[in-house]
């Protein structure tokens, strides 16, 4: 019994503990850098640095939160990165002062551009949903193709250039503050969390994207409209890779055509690192949450510790897999 229970908490709380292991090393670690004259202060446990993990990872996080859904009803989508450079384009067209490439007046420049570049990311979800429903296609290939229509139509948009010189209104989405003291990003990652979660665990259709994904035929059975769910989870799988590419445009203060690249791998990451099942039905927003901030974190005190980009690429390769092994849940079904 004792020994039901222990698994229990460690399936519901593992995620957690591990978040709070890792901050507990890099923190040693950083003041045995200070002892050792290396810092001049443990930067790590600094409020301005809390701040800027939580604004890294913001972008990614919102990414994650889109996955999470996806995953949940045992698919996967691979062209997120791609739909945020495309969403990000198009909305750099919306926004920017360069007449060589503006599209229309810059009078409006920071809702008209958050209008495009939702839209093009809600269509772009809609098509990887709804062909992937209504043909029983696998996601893998389905959302690889859109991946590389995404791309191509954002080297097409600008013959491969990017976008700059953008309306200050819209870069305030990435670069603006609350109360003089907390990001926008962060405020925006924050909002999406909330809602998503409130959806996820509080609504009919949550209660759905879990059934079709621990089980599509009984799902289908009880009279429950699938290809809807899974249409609807894509969709909205686009619209938040639309957010986060609007969020890093503005941020960056340009578009760039390859912009987003290989986020999805980093989204993927943070959401099975979270304790959602690849193959379906198990998931948690607050586990992918902290799967994000556990990658964050790591990067962070990787970078603060001098370690080279090679190693954390290694490091992080090597958590994914840990992370799958330890949760029984998440093995194939046979």
């Amino acid at each position: 019994m004792k020994n039901n229970v222990l698994k229990q908490n460690m399936n519901k709380y593992g995620i957690i503990l591990a978040f709070l292991v890792l901050c507990i090393v890099i923190s040693i670690a950083g003041e045995i850098c200070v002892y050792y004259g290396y810092w001049a202060d443990n930067y790590f446990l600094s409020k301005d640095n809390a701040l800027i993990v939580l604004r890294q990872v913001s972008i990614n996080g919102i990414l994650a939160i889109g996955m999470t859904f996806v995953i949940i009803t045992a698919g996967v989508d691979l062209s997120v990165g791609a739909v945020l450079a495309l969403a990000g384009i198009v909305a750099a067209r919306f926004a920017t002062t360069n007449s060589g490439l503006a599209i229309g007046n810059t009078d409006m420049a920071l809702w008209l551009p958050i209008f495009v570049a939702i839209l093009v990311g809600a269509i772009a979800g809609f098509i990887n949903g709804a062909v992937i429903a209504k043909y029983n296609l696998q996601p893998f290939i389905v959302t690889m193709g859109m991946l590389s229509i995404a791309r191509g139509l954002t080297l097409l948009s600008t013959d491969g250039n990017p976008v700059s010189q953008l309306n200050p209104d819209f870069r305030w989405l990435g670069n603006g503050y609350l109360f003089d003291a907390i990001p926008i990003p962060i405020i925006l990652f924050l909002l999406i969390f909330i809602f998503s979660w409130i959806v996820l665990n509080k609504t009919t259709f949550g209660r759905y994207v879990y059934a079709v994904g621990g089980n599509e035929k009984s799902t289908r059975t009880s009279g429950i409209n699938v290809n809807k769910i899974k249409t609807l989870v894509y969709t909205l799988c686009g619209v938040l890779s639309a957010i986060a590419g609007l969020i890093l445009t503005a941020r960056t203060g340009s578009a760039q055509t390859n912009a987003g690249t290989a986020y999805e791998l980093d989204a993927i990451a943070a959401v099975v690192i979270g304790g959602t099942s690849m193959v379906g039905g198990i998931g948690t927003l607050m586990g992918t949450f902290f799967g994000i901030l556990i990658i964050g974190v790591l990067n962070n005190g990787l970078d603060l510790l001098g370690v080279q980009s090679y190693y954390q690429q290694l490091i992080k390769g090597v958590l994914i897999v840990v992370a799958v092994m330890l949760d029984p849940s998440r093995k194939i079904r046979r």
